[in-house]
């Protein structure tokens, strides 16, 4: 039996191990390219699922306020057409507007927002002589009850503003009597008491002068009562506007 040289056996083994390395290294190559190949589809297809989901909850939103501004659409046509019938309304019924305008004046008149003008009637209040006969004095002096007659009858008779001794009265102003003075909203008068109303001066004299009404019953109190309704009056809005 023949023997191969030693160097021969050297050369051949070099040869398969070189092999050996080679192979290795190419199958190591395919697993990572194949890794890697898996990867990328992997990614791809879940990011495309995400820009999916995306685009759908993007397309929803936009339906969604598509058909919010189709809602808001048909508010606002309807809201014009409300502005339109009220100014039809209003065209179409000068006398209405007006008569609205005025009911608007005599309530800031009533609440004393702006200055009371115009011609009406002055009431005025005073206490009569003291009799020394009489008993009690307090019957000779001007109160408050008196003078919250003479008011309600002009509240009645169509007053539009009322004053007294300057102070313009207010819906919640209150009255009351301490001695020979009245206090008005804090602010304290003494007699003579001078009520000024603006409003038809017919009417509030006719109111005030009824028989058996408020001036015969302040007579009859011993009240010294002048009604005079010729002069055109002007008294201010409430301090403060309140």
């Amino acid at each position: 039996m023949t023997k191969q040289p030693a160097n021969k056996k050297r050369h051949s083994f070099k040869h398969q191990f070189a092999f050996l390395v080679v192979s290795i290294a190419l199958g190591f190559l395919f697993a990572y390219a194949y890794n890697m190949a898996k990867t990328k589809d992997t990614t791809m297809t879940e990011t495309n699922s995400s820009d999916f989901e995306k685009k759908e909850q993007l397309r929803e939103g936009l339906i969604a306020q598509q058909e919010r501004n189709k809602e808001l659409e048909e508010e606002k046509l309807l809201l014009q057409q409300k502005i339109k019938d009220y100014e039809q309304d209003f065209s179409g019924s000068k006398e209405g507007y007006k008569d609205l305008v005025k009911q608007a004046d005599d309530l800031r008149l009533l609440l004393g927002k702006i200055p009371g003008r115009g011609y009406g009637v002055t009431v005025t209040l005073q206490d009569a002589e003291y009799d020394p006969k009489s008993v009690n004095p307090n019957d000779y002096i001007v109160h408050e009850s008196h003078v919250f007659k003479v008011l309600n009858e002009l509240k009645i008779s169509g007053a539009q503003a009322i004053a007294i001794n300057g102070h313009r009265l207010k819906a919640n102003s209150y009255i009351k009597c301490n001695g020979p003075v009245i206090t008005i909203d804090d602010d304290q008068f003494p007699a003579p008491f001078v009520i000024e109303a603006v409003g038809d001066p017919k009417v509030l004299s006719a109111g005030l002068t009824l028989a058996g009404g408020v001036y015969d019953q302040l007579i009859d109190d011993n009240i010294i009562v002048t009604i005079d309704g010729s002069k055109q009056l002007v008294m201010p809005a409430v301090q403060g506007n309140s």
